[in-house]
């Protein structure tokens, strides 16, 4: 992106952020879209595990699952649980037009990423919707998520190399081989896209976690297509049952 843009761009975001506004989860006012005081009170930082993000009791190696059956990612982060209140806040983003909050929400996920450290991407994909989907909501919140950290990182994002092939059908109620299942072969490489992706190292954006499935089809997809590796960036973790 050229200098000038990008200056551009961070003076729009600068003025924005002078702009009077509400707090999403406590309601303040002139506080920003996600106010300091709710972000350190409902944003514990714990070790997570590094091969899922699931919360650990201490710091190390990865949990019980990742060692019996790793999924494909090389690195996964996510910035918070999803639960009260950040559950309702990405309800916002998703099904109620709540773009206003993406750039809160992208500065969440990027200071996660300041504290966990993973190695190093050259490419950032959001995790496709599939075009049903896409038409019925009118954006992708990964989408939205991935460009602007993209862009604070100095980053190559697109949205068009990794696709949805297959509308399946929503993965919540699924036990965990059902969401397997589901996915299989819903994802594929924009024709005539596969140099973009070779030997190069990727990062998939979205927006939620919850057993993995659906982004490790996607990993699979990409790393089969020749990606060098691939992580996994998330805002939100679903906790295990047990810890909510």
């Amino acid at each position: 992106m050229p200098a000038r843009l990008r200056r551009g761009l961070g003076a729009l975001a600068a003025l924005a952020a002078r702009l009077p506004s509400q707090c999403a989860v406590c309601h303040a006012w002139d506080a920003g879209r996600l106010c300091r005081d709710c972000c350190t009170r409902f944003i514990p930082l714990v070790p997570r595990c590094p091969g899922c993000a699931l919360p650990l009791a201490a710091p190390g190696a990865p949990c019980a699952d990742c060692l019996r059956m790793p999924l494909p990612f090389e690195r996964c982060v996510a910035a918070l649980d999803y639960a009260w209140p950040w559950s309702g806040v990405i309800g916002q983003l998703k099904f109620r037009d709540g773009l206003d909050l993406t750039a809160a929400l992208s500065a969440l996920l990027l200071q996660a990423l300041q504290r966990a450290a993973p190695p190093p991407v050259e490419l950032l994909l959001p995790l496709p919707l599939g075009p049903q989907r896409l038409r019925e909501r009118g954006y992708n919140q990964a989408w939205e998520l991935a460009r602007r950290v993209a862009l604070a990182l100095d980053l190559q994002a697109d949205a068009r190399l990794l696709l949805r092939l297959i509308d399946t059908p929503r993965q919540s109620g699924l036990a965990q081989a059902e969401r397997q299942l589901n996915v299989r072969g819903a994802f594929g490489l924009a024709p005539g896209r596969a140099s973009a992706l070779r030997g190069r190292r990727v990062a998939l954006i979205d927006d939620v976690m919850t057993t993995g499935a659906t982004a490790a089809e996607a990993a699979r997809t990409l790393l089969d297509a020749g990606a060098a590796a691939v992580q996994l960036w998330v805002l939100a973790r679903t906790p295990r049952p047990s810890d909510t």
